[in-house]
């Protein structure tokens, strides 16, 4: 389904007054545990890049509907929106954009600093093709990774039983009844504070 006057970059999540859902797929040795704790296990090595999507349906599209090698458990991450608000604050693209940067050596200093980067890609449908708008990607690394992991953290959920009802009945061609089983994914109040250089 197109929305042709949407915001081509726009965050659009389940989200409250107070917290954001996010999406993550991983291997069962990391996700059940994380699942069971309500917190992701000492395994979870909060020195690297881990990324975060709020959009289920890019989920999907990255890790094949949590069939993927090592993505076979989905998790849904509910953080604080003052977390995730920080981590926008916080980020660089990650890619060089000359309306936003001065020169790619800015950038690059920009981007080494930057605890958290964003990408947009495009938005897929319930069968993964591409819609023309665009997705939020968050990567986090250092404090921001670890803030996430042992700070922003509210709840985390598998969702995996739910991935595979939807893409059952996409399966079967009922895109309807698939639909109406999404998360309720509404536009982020992040506005220009938030997101001005953060957008291309």
């Amino acid at each position: 389904m197109e929305h042709p006057h949407q915001e081509i970059r726009e965050i659009r999540a389940l989200h409250t007054a107070s917290t954001i859902t996010v999406y993550q797929a991983y291997d069962p040795a990391v996700g059940v545990p994380a699942v069971r704790h309500g917190r992701f296990p000492s395994t979870w090595r909060r020195n690297r890049m881990t990324w975060i999507k709020p959009s289920f349906l890019w989920m999907m599209y990255r890790s094949g509907w949590g069939t993927g090698e090592g993505q076979e458990t989905v998790l849904a991450v509910e953080i604080t929106r003052d977390g995730f608000d920080w981590a926008l604050r916080h980020a660089c693209l990650s890619s060089h954009v000359r309306s936003l940067h001065p020169d790619r050596g800015a950038w690059q200093r920009e981007l080494k600093r930057a605890p958290a980067r964003v990408q947009w890609d495009p938005e897929r449908d319930l069968n993964s093709r591409p819609l023309p708008y665009r997705s939020l990607q968050l990567g986090l690394s250092g404090e921001a990774s670890a803030r996430y992991a042992d700070e922003w953290t509210v709840s985390i959920s598998d969702v995996t039983p739910l991935a595979r009802e939807i893409r059952a009945l996409v399966a079967r061609g009922d895109q309807d009844a698939a639909r109406e089983l999404l998360p309720r994914e509404r536009p982020y109040p992040a506005g220009d504070e938030l997101l001005a250089h953060l957008r291309p």
